[in-house]
């Protein structure tokens, strides 16, 4: 059974910061396209950012450019996700997702593997 399981989630002020961690259960994840997304209550799951199975290419949408880092250990099977700066609006479940592709999907049907989300709350 393969999962990914992620961590790191709770409450902060507007202004910090908080890391999430995606662990996965198996190797072969190492070779697979990593992203997070994300889902706020009453709105669809958006994406919010992509890493290449090497990590050497990511991608971020427009709205966490510059605040918000992924980044991968294939070493530990986790992919990361550092985040700065936080607005209120950034207030969602946090899901990981991997995808058996050397590209970067944005689009949640091109992912085949999710963990079960972690709650990221800030206040103003």
């Amino acid at each position: 059974q393969v999962t990914l399981v992620e961590s790191g989630g709770g409450l902060v002020q507007a202004g910090g910061s908080l890391r999430l961690a995606c662990a996965a259960s198996t190797r072969p994840f190492n070779t697979y396209a990593k992203a997070w997304f994300r889902q706020a209550p009453g709105k669809e799951r958006e994406f919010v950012a992509a890493i290449s199975w090497t990590g050497g290419n990511t991608y971020y949408t427009d709205s966490v450019k510059g605040r918000f880092t992924i980044s991968r250990d294939n070493a530990k099977n986790t992919v990361y996700l550092q985040m700065n700066s936080l607005k209120p609006e950034d207030t969602a479940v946090y899901y990981c997702a991997a995808s058996p592709t050397v590209t970067m999907p944005t689009r949640l049907d091109e992912y085949d593997y999710w963990g079960q989300g972690t709650q990221v709350t800030v206040s103003s």
